[in-house]
């Protein structure tokens, strides 16, 4: 490293004045122009704040601004912006180290946004920045050194630093610290080999683990951030800082957060073990959980559990896999600990074989993604995937539900070995789901075809293939281009919405109403589901807004919430989330501000995306999958619930019917239910019924922008 430090030669150089934050904001931004060398600062308004709050809403207009309504995902003014928001890098409250991330996606042609934990986001905002805006194309690969110790940014042409992010984040690490005990004081982004040969690349943000003395890697991981990224020749960023220490957010009234993160504190500690068990399973606590109750995505989620799904129970996860007892969070003071890892796991296959590395994981979504949707139901395997996806700089939430497509593909005699390369793609293959993994990172063979997302791939298997192009758009698990994240959505109506609706694609992290509306039955009315579908979306978005994690809301709740009036919101965390708030910036807004805040975001981001040529009512059209049995066999496996709602929903006679008149009958109530909802929804937020923000309810929000009026008037 010593040589390839002495090769670093700087592109461009810009020093800047530091000034401390005040009350969450410093009130300026940072833009970086790779093409052309600039870099500059843009001050932020009083309008800006109050408008946008920071986070995603900040990303957002700073895309909308540096971009033209036809602006391609690969042309030199598209945009990453990464933002934390006012609350981001506080260390007295759990899940504070949240930053978003927007572009026009690879994907989807839209407004992509995605959140990421780790140590990155707030040491921007430490450096001096509310957000860092990439913008050109460089004409050689380059690193980014944002020095906050030093107040410098840097462009250095890369010198021959790794292509991989678990070597490459390594590295950086020992080249920029200036010793081994400031290596906590560096955060870096970065991607891997297969985000230069697919549309599906994803962002890895570092944060150090001081008892492991290793980097460790968090996922910006939907709609092609990664992809962005190398297209424009960066192939890492690097912020360093003098050290984290009490106050760094200079908030109006640290007494009142810190009163408040006590008291989660002790939740955490009280209640985990016998609640979720977030610190010794992390987010793959709910594996089990989803098999029970038939919502596991397995076979490209034509089922939601499986005989096998025992085998990638959460508690093996707890007791073979992951170390435990070591203080797993990815930001500085959050109490859930939930970044699992599993160490020195050695690898059995691609470029890194028989070496131990550190695998961060497996979250649900990717147990659930590269495991029993696959039809692989074995935690070895699973964990090598995700280091690969992870180091390779894919998605595993979009690779799961990628290779599951193939899968369901080749066993329906669409692909065979000669189209794959000799590769044979059944469900439960995972040597050869691996290898077509490693194919995508080396550049070569049919991982091309899986890095071009489901979406293009229904259209390729068509030309090409002589495919079925109505049974591709049934099964091929995507909306707007993005894949589903891994839950199975047939039986509730709620969630459908909460997928097929969202802004940017078929993410859990807007809405997930599952039990809410399948199990518990809380939502019994259009109208119920509408309410929920306007209220967690605009809540949830409002973490992106702030820099909060979402775990800490629902994942641990406090003794007696259940006897609440409203025991889903978990109103004592919402009271946290405001009196937060309200102690950074020295505001003082209410729990319905709260969402009216996410309102005016949300409705920018819709219109954002009609000026794209997207966001109305047909962009939010799902596959039938999403909704119900596709195939004789999907439905068979079920017969017994699905003809007795025949019976009692619909008032036909089962006996007297056909199979395929039993699913066709089927489809056309479960189709037609989708429509009420959508109306109803619609309805909810303030939209016409063409999915359009209405003139009156942006006035009502103060989001009476002319540039946004100009958009929507005519279609109103």
């Amino acid at each position: 490293m010593d040589v390839v430090k002495a090769k670093l030669n700087l592109i461009k150089e810009y020093n800047y004045t530091w000034a401390p934050i005040d009350k969450g904001y410093n009130n300026r931004t940072l833009y970086i122009n790779v093409g052309d060398g600039i870099i500059s600062e843009k001050p932020v308004s009083n309008e800006m704040k109050e408008k946008f709050v920071g986070g995603k809403g900040f990303g957002l207009r700073l895309l909308w601004d540096g971009t033209k309504p036809n602006t391609r995902w690969n042309d030199p003014e598209n945009e990453i912006v990464i933002s934390g928001g006012p609350v981001c890098g506080i260390t007295q409250y759990s899940g504070t180290g949240k930053s978003l991330l927007v572009t026009i996606s690879p994907q989807t042609d839209s407004v992509m946004d995605s959140n990421v934990g780790g140590f990155f986001g707030p040491f921007l905002k430490f450096a001096g920045f509310d957000a860092l805006e990439l913008q050109g194309k460089a004409d050689k690969d380059v690193i980014i050194y944002i020095d906050g110790k030093n107040h410098t940014i840097k462009i250095y042409e890369d010198p021959g630093f790794a292509k991989d992010s678990h070597i490459l984040a390594e590295e950086l690490t020992e080249v920029f610290a200036e010793n081994e005990k400031d290596a906590k004081n560096i955060g870096i982004v970065s991607t891997g080999a297969a985000a230069e040969h697919s549309l599906l690349g994803m962002l890895n943000f570092t944060f150090y683990d001081v008892k492991r003395k290793k980097t460790r890697l968090k996922q910006a991981g939907r709609g092609g951030l990664g992809t962005v990224m190398r297209d424009k020749r960066i192939k890492a960023i690097v912020a360093h800082i003098e050290g984290v220490k009490g106050n760094l957010n200079n908030v109006a009234d640290l007494e009142a957060i810190q009163e408040r993160g006590s008291r989660y504190n002790k939740e955490i500690r009280d209640l985990d073990d016998t609640q979720c068990q977030m610190r010794k399973k992390g987010t793959a606590n709910i594996v089990n959980v989803m098999n029970d109750y038939d919502l596991l995505p397995t076979h490209n989620f034509k089922y939601g559990s499986h005989m096998d799904g025992i085998k990638i129970h959460s508690d093996i996860l707890r007791d073979k896999y992951f170390t435990l007892g070591i203080p797993d969070g990815c930001w500085i003071g959050c109490s859930m600990s939930c970044s699992k890892g599993v160490d020195d796991f050695e690898l059995k296959t691609g470029p890194y074989q028989g070496q131990k590395v550190i695998v961060d994981g497996p979250e649900y979504e990717t147990a659930a993604g590269l495991g029993s949707n696959l039809g692989i139901f074995d935690y070895d395997a699973i964990i090598e995937a995700n280091f690969y996806c992870d180091t390779y700089g894919i998605c595993t939430i979009t690779w799961g539900t990628v290779v599951a497509f193939i899968m369901e593909c080749y066993e329906n005699g669409i692909l065979n070995k000669e189209r794959t390369g000799g590769l044979e793609l059944k469900f439960g293959n995972k040597e050869a789901a691996l290898e077509l993994l490693h194919q995508l990172a080396r550049g070569e063979g049919f991982g091309m075809v899986a890095g071009m997302g489901v979406h293009r791939m229904k259209a390729y298997f068509v030309e090409h293939f002589g495919a079925d192009a109505t049974f591709l758009n049934d099964i091929g698990m995507e909306n707007k281009g993005l894949e589903y994240s891994q839950y199975v959505s047939k039986e509730s109506l709620a969630q459908q919405g909460g997928y097929a609706m969202t802004n940017k694609g078929p993410q859990h992290d807007e809405a997930w109403l599952i039990f809410m509306d399948m199990v518990n039955n809380q939502l019994p009315t259009f109208e119920a589901k509408a309410e929920a579908l306007h209220y967690f979306p605009m809540f949830r978005t409002w973490f992106g807004l702030q820099g909060f994690c979402k775990l800490p809301w629902n994942d641990v709740v406090p003794v007696g919430n259940k006897d609440t009036a409203e025991p889903h919101k978990i109103p004592e965390h919402v009271d946290n989330y405001v009196t937060i708030y309200n102690a950074v910036t020295g505001n003082n807004i209410d729990k319905e501000e709260l969402i009216r805040q996410s309102e005016r975001v949300y409705n920018f981001q819709r219109i954002f995306n009609i000026r794209r040529g997207y966001g109305l009512r047909k962009n939010d059209a799902q596959p039938y999958r999403a909704a119900g049995p596709v195939t004789q066999e999907e439905y068979l496996s079920r017969q017994e619930r699905y003809d007795k709602q025949l019976q009692e929903l619909q008032g036909m006679d089962p006996k007297t019917m056909t199979l395929e008149e039993k699913m066709a009958a089927t489809r056309k109530y479960r189709e037609g239910r989708y429509e009420q909802l959508l109306d109803a929804v619609y309805t909810r937020r303030g939209w016409t019924l063409n999915g359009v923000p209405k003139v009156e309810h942006l006035k009502d929000l103060g989001m009476d922008l002319p540039e946004l009026m100009s958009i929507i008037e005519p279609l109103q």
